[in-house]
């Protein structure tokens, strides 16, 4: 939703081109709760409506309890954020979107296209202010690897990294997607931008994979709890580092941080 709708604000891409890489695979996407709006609206009236409001760039937040990461208030729609754990923020007029996600489809579905999918952006007031521990590109940068190497460390040492066959399946899928030159990002952002989401995204399926497929050879208490910390500060960097490349469109907009 940010990386496109900024490609769409800045006139770089078609509504029919953005709307249809914000979809995807999903049934629909609507918008709600837009000023001067009765019902949910289609994505394509209501990017063209934030246009017409004042909003110039989409920002992205990723908070999680004690961490709220891109946001700026106020409580009502931080609440509602750290429940979706996702947000969009708009620069130039004082307004976020959080997605509520409906699925569908037969309990024994073993296929995306086997479920249905719809989004609600619920449409709400924010408050004007910079957002909550978002770092530069560059930071980004450099915090992600030097988080890297320490983490890579503590994990070799202790034996715990992700392992087995589902740990192997999710790696291949995510090689398969890089094999096939996904766009990680819209047109209009720097190539930094886009070096930087995909270490970020790289580095959140690694960690992803370690806290989902069991302990590994961590098989005391302070062997898990030496693992844990060090995977936490890994996956905030990562989300951190995500953050930064999505916002930095907004970024270079308004004359801030590369």
């Amino acid at each position: 939703m940010a990386a496109w709708g900024n490609a769409l604000l800045a006139g770089l891409v078609s509504p029919d081109d953005a709307v249809h890489a914000i979809v995807e695979d999903d049934a629909v996407h609507r918008v709600e709760g837009l000023p001067g709006e009765s019902a949910p609206v289609g994505l394509t009236l209501a990017l063209g409506r934030l246009r017409g409001l004042g909003v110039t760039g989409l920002r992205v937040a990723l908070p999680v309890p004690g961490h709220p990461l891109g946001l700026s208030g106020p409580p009502a729609f931080n609440e509602r954020a750290l429940e979706a754990e996702e947000a969009v923020v708009a620069s130039g007029a004082a307004y976020g979107l959080v997605p509520e996600v409906y699925e569908a489809g037969p309990e024994d579905a073993t296929a995306v296209e086997d479920v249905h999918v719809e989004v609600v952006w619920h449409c709400l007031p924010v408050r004007e202010a910079p957002p909550a521990d978002v770092p530069s590109l560059g930071e980004a940068e450099r915090e992600l690897a030097e988080a890297m190497r320490e983490a890579t460390q503590v994990l070799s040492r202790l034996d715990v990294a992700a392992s087995g066959p589902l740990a192997e399946a999710a790696l291949d899928a995510y090689r398969a997607r890089a094999d096939r030159g996904r766009e990680l990002l819209a047109p209009g952002y720097p190539p930094r931008a886009v070096r930087v989401l995909e270490l970020a995204q790289r580095v959140g399926l690694l960690v992803s994979m370690a806290y989902d497929h069991g302990h590994g050879g961590a098989v005391s208490a302070s062997e898990m709890a030496a693992r844990a910390a060090a995977l936490q500060p890994v996956e905030r960097t990562a989300r951190r580092a995500q953050v930064a490349a999505y916002n930095s469109y907004v970024e270079v907009l308004e004359g801030g941080r590369g």
